[in-house]
């Protein structure tokens, strides 16, 4: 994501907890790359395939230098044919565990099998961080959560702020390659029509990912 649409991002947001509470997120993401330095596994909900933040942090890995940030997109259903950067199935979970950072992103519910692998991970030894909806079951496995009320599989609004899934990806993604920016102080006025400005952003944040995902 491009640094001009960040900074329009944050500004629109300004004012409410999203920005300071996404680059909290992405310092921990970060921190847990760094430390582990064995890789970045990212997986959404077998409803929900995270795209677009794949994309998003391999760039912010390119840009920053830390090449570890760039993730392996894990899927629930793997295609018999296609690029080898997207066949790696759920079975890369079970391999997993320390040294390893896991990501899950689950706007809905992550399902038992997932949830199973999870906890596999985490008890291997992973660095597990999770964005969800209000799942009750991902806080008991995440170190680092960060929850995006009202969340759905497609990625839906959330509660009060209308800020949904996408938006705090493209937050998170951005303040991960960043390397320690000090967090933007709130504008107060700045809640005031914020469903109607980030309608008027969708369309902004929502172009293709790059042709390799």
């Amino acid at each position: 994501m491009d640094a001009v649409r960040v900074a329009l991002l944050r500004e629109v947001l300004a004012g409410t907890e999203w920005p300071g509470a996404a680059r909290r997120f992405a310092g921990a993401l970060r921190g847990a790359v760094e430390a582990q330095g064995g890789g970045l596994l990212l997986v959404g909900t077998e409803a929900y395939e995270p795209w677009h933040l794949a994309a998003h942090l391999d760039d912010e890995a390119a840009w920053s230098g830390l090449r570890a940030l760039s993730p392996t997109l894990v899927r629930h259903r793997v295609p018999p044919a296609g690029p080898a950067h997207l066949g790696v199935g759920l079975g890369r979970l079970e391999a997993a565990g320390r040294g390893e950072t896991l990501l899950v992103v689950a706007p809905g519910d992550p399902g038992d099998a997932l949830l199973e692998r999870v906890g596999d991970a985490r008890r291997a030894g992973a660095a597990v961080l999770a964005l969800d909806g209000g799942s009750a079951e991902l806080p008991g496995l995440a170190h680092e959560l960060l929850t995006v009320p009202g969340g759905s599989d497609s990625g839906g609004e959330g509660e009060g702020d209308g800020i949904d899934m996408e938006t705090v990806q493209h937050l998170v993604s951005a303040a991960a390659g960043e390397n320690g920016a000090p967090a933007p102080t709130p504008a107060a006025s700045a809640r005031t029509g914020l469903r109607a400005r980030l309608t008027r952003l969708a369309e902004v944040l929502s172009s293709p990912p790059p042709a390799r995902w």
